[in-house]
């Protein structure tokens, strides 16, 4: 092994400090991996002593840890002097040696065996010297290794140096000291009998212990369930306890005994006799009910959700509290569906909010939540705060009698629907009086339904309930599920078709005048209003996006003005109006505003309606005529279960749908007969049928299987396949289809109630093809205007493309010609004649449908 005196004098200089630390690094390495075990247990017994946990365990289980620690510690500190080898410097000129490259140091220690005396190879000798001795410039020292892995497998290092830095943090080494007191009473306890007392508050209250050793005067003020510790040291009965302040009548310990503890519940005396002993009147502060009222009444917020605000305090804070709502039934208007007995129902019970950072003896919250959906909203109700404190005690406030907020409609049709549900959930004893009354609400569809698919959902809802009621299978499940979909066809209904910027200015309008008719809170009226500035100011961006461009130049200072100036001051004016209760004038001033907007319609191009919009058409005339389908069955399921009763009634329902497609067909005469021509399956108005389709006579077999003949032909001819919308129109089309063969054999076999099951799924099934081929159209336009934005970078007419009329088209690819066809003065007069032409014939109500629907498209775009 190389030795240091073997080297050249520079090598073994310049070696010197990284020797010396190499040496250090190995010194460390021995002493870690013989002595790991001693440190380790070392440590673990230095944690508890710091903390003071021995001053906890009886003196035996001490003296028993005590004994087996310092074992342990001897037994590898004793292991470790064993394993120790203190290292050598030639293992540390080893070590360097080693982690260089070529092993310069083995290298400079060595002697030439062979070749003394010739010059040529001693030459070479005393350049590979040179070179080793060169190497030594970039010299370090080697590092120890100290990892122990390999020998402490489970890391027990690593807990016993957790231990001993939170026994730093929170304990003190002064505290090992005070292991030699333990059995001996201390320094202080060896003259005598001594005693030791303290008094520690419940920890919710907050207070601080009491060292009673410390507290001189008679009397003390403790909270209720203070509980009291005293220990004696010295003789036994050379000291004795005496307390009223436990209430402790058995189980009493003695007087004597070393330790006592127990809880104070009352006011009284408590004394230690003996020498050094002293007595202390106990006064107990009882723990007061918490305090919780109402900050103000029951408010309705921001759609419709109620805000209760309340007050709460305590002494010690409160921890818990809840509201409850209950039915006020002696103040509901007993009347139409409310005259039955309700049905019964749990109170409403809601966990109040409390203060996360605050202090909580004394704050103030706002219960909010929304109850628009439930049965009592809108009724009388009366409510109750309850708070509780950290003992249990509970405080109530006095009852608050308030309407249970809840949404309000404006819509005439679905406050209706809201309505009639309320009825349906107060007891389903009004089941067969809401669908009568939902029937009556429908009667007219033409004239109350902004949209058919509304109607169509009612219509089925109606016919669902019924089949029930028939069957007498009113549970809860089908009364929540009815309940739900009268919920969300009112909410669609109220708020309207949302994607089109005209139609919602047009519903907010709507709204607003509901709500000048049948009054309104202020917060209702700032939601309307901010509701119709939303729907406005859409409106004007997309009368700004689709203006024809010379148009927009034209008209471009009017409307700026008009948007910025006026039209934000009728706003304004209008809200002030409603506020201050003049409703007459705010009626007035919102119809010369709807007017104002009506003829600010936006301009848009209608042509021949396209393949997709032809499908739809042709899917919404079969959807209603499988509705149709649909009732017929319900009624031949009545008459099978009870003829006798059900025949009036079928009788007047008969009546009733045919009067109403004799009177559509008296007042459409025409229609018939142009739809067949104009419309490939063509739409006819809510339930009207032809001969020789599937709606005309013949058995409801039959016109099932005619219905799906024609859902077959209406697949074939979809358009979009090869797209994911088309293609999932086609799956749901096809499963229509397959429901209707199901519903096609029930009818066969008179097995009506399986029947109404099939058609209503393939009614789903329908809404399901129709909702995705809508969205395959409208992908597809926003294909197509893409395009036509890139065509419109190009102007002119390069081509020289003329109309069949010989005139130029227009610019941008519009339909019709840019030439004015009239000059001077009557262009003006000629535009007036032709627009009250127009809109005498669109009033004109005997005229072909197809007619009407011209007509009203040119009132659209001009």
């Amino acid at each position: 092994m190389t030795q240091t005196r073997d080297l050249p004098t520079s090598a073994a200089k310049r070696l010197k400090w990284p020797l010396r630390l190499t040496f250090a690094g190995l010194l460390a390495e021995r002493v870690v991996r013989a002595f790991w075990p001693f440190w380790t247990l070392l440590l673990l017994v230095l944690a508890p002593l710091m903390l003071g946990l021995h001053e906890a365990l009886p003196l035996e289980a001490v003296w028993g840890l005590g004994v087996l620690s310092i074992l342990g510690l001897a037994v590898t500190l004793g292991v470790g002097a064993k394993r120790f080898v203190l290292p050598r410097m030639t293992e540390a000129v080893a070590r360097i040696d080693v982690q260089m490259p070529e092993r310069p140091l083995t290298a400079l220690a060595d002697r030439q065996a062979i070749g003394h005396g010739d010059s040529a190879s001693e030459a070479v000798w005393k350049a590979h010297v040179a070179r080793m001795a060169e190497r030594l410039a970039a010299v370090k020292p080697a590092e120890p290794d100290l990892k122990l892995s390999t020998r402490d497998r489970y890391g027990l290092r690593y807990i016993a140096l957790v231990a001993f830095v939170v026994a730093l943090m929170f304990g003190s080494l002064l505290r090992v000291a005070t292991v030699t007191e333990i059995g001996s009473g201390g320094p202080a306890l060896a003259s005598g009998p001594a005693w030791e007392g303290w008094v520690e508050p419940p920890l919710y209250t907050g207070k601080p212990s009491l060292y009673l050793n410390d507290i001189d005067r008679a009397g003390i003020s403790v909270p209720a369930g203070s509980r009291v510790t005293v220990r004696f040291y010295g003789g036994v009965g050379e000291l004795a306890l005496h307390e009223t302040v436990s209430g402790r009548t058995t189980d009493v310990p003695p007087a004597t005994d070393p330790s006592h503890d127990f809880a104070v519940v009352s006011s009284g005396e408590l004394r230690i006799e003996g020498p050094g002993g002293r007595a202390w009147n106990i006064a107990v502060e009882a723990d007061a009910p918490p305090v919780i009222e109402f900050d103000g009444p029951i408010e309705q917020g921001e759609g419709g959700r109620m805000e209760a605000p309340f007050v709460a305090s305590d002494d010690y804070g409160v921890v818990g509290g809840r509201i409850e709502i209950t039915l006020d039934l002696n103040e509901v208007e007993r009347r139409y569906g409310l005259a039955a007995e309700p049905e019964p129902r749990e109170t409403i019970v809601l966990d109040l909010p409390m203060t996360i950072s605050g202090d909580r003896t004394d704050f103030t919250e706002t219960v909010i939540e929304d109850f628009s959906k439930h049965p009592w909203a809108n009724l009388p109700v009366e409510a109750e705060l309850f708070a509780v404190d950290a003992t249990g005690q509970q405080g109530v406030s006095a009852p608050q009698f308030a309407t249970l907020p809840g949404r309000r409609f404006f819509d005439p049709l679905a406050k209706a629907i809201v309505e009639q549900r309320r009825d349906l959930l107060w007891n389903r004893s009004n089941a067969r009086r809401v669908s009568q009354v939902l029937r009556a609400v429908s009667f007219t569809p033409e004239d109350i339904f902004r949209s058919e698919t509304n109607y169509l959902k009612l219509r089925f809802m109606v016919r669902r309930l019924e089949t029930r009621v028939s069957l007498e299978r009113l549970d809860d499940e089908i009364i929540d599920e009815v309940a739900e979909a009268l919920w969300n066809l009112a909410i669609e209904i109220e708020e309207g078709d949302l994607s089109d910027a005209l139609e919602r200015l047009r519903r907010a309008q709507d709204r607003l005048a509901e709500a000048i008719e049948n009054g309104a809170t202020d917060q209702e009226i700032a939601e309307l209003m901010q509701e119709l500035r939303e729907a406005m100011q859409d409106y004007m961006r997309q009368l700004a996006e689709q203006s024809d461009p010379s148009q927009q130049q034209q008209a471009q200072g009017d409307m700026q003005e008009m948007s910025s100036q006026d039209l934000q001051d009728m706003l304004d004016r209008l809200q002030e109006l409603m506020e201050q209760g003049r409703m007459a004038e705010a009626q007035q001033l919102l119809d010369q505003l709807r007017q104002m907007m009506e003829n600010m319609q936006v301009t848009q191009g209608q042509g021949q309606p396209s393949p997709g919009q032809q499908a739809m058409e042709g899917l919404a005339e079969t959807l209603r005529q499988q509705q149709g389908l649909s009732d017929e069955a319900f009624r031949d399921l009545q008459e099978q279960f009870n003829p006798d009763a059900q025949q009036g009634q079928g009788q007047q329902n008969q009546g009733r749908d045919g009067d109403q497609g004799r009177g559509q067909e008296h007042g459409q005469g025409q229609q018939g007969q142009q739809g067949q021509q104009g419309q490939q399956g063509g739409g006819q108005q809510f339930g009207q049928q032809q001969d020789g389709q599937p709606g005309g006579q013949g058995s409801l077999a039959d016109r099932q299987q005619a219905l799906r003949n024609e859902l077959n032909r209406q697949r074939q001819n979809l358009p979009g396949a090869g797209t994911p919308e088309g293609d999932a129109a086609r799956d749901s089309l096809g499963r229509a289809g397959e429901a209707m063969d199901d519903a096609e054999e029930s009818l066969r076999q008179e097995d009506f109630a399986g029947a109404l099951d099939n058609q209503a799924d393939a009614i789903e099934a329908l809404r399901e093809g129709m909702r995705e081929l809508a969205e395959q159209m409208a992908q597809q336009q926003q294909q197509q205007q893409g395009g036509q934005q890139g065509e419109q970078l190009g102007q002119g007419n390069p081509n020289g493309t003329r109309d069949p009329l010989g005139r130029d088209v227009g610019e941008n690819g519009r339909i019709g010609t840019d030439e004015q066809l009239l000059q001077g003065d009557d262009v003006y007069r000629r535009a007036r004649e032709l627009l009250d032409e127009i809109r005498r014939r669109s009033g004109e109500q005997e005229r072909p449908t197809l007619e009407l629907e011209y007509l009203k498209r040119l009132l659209d775009r001009f």
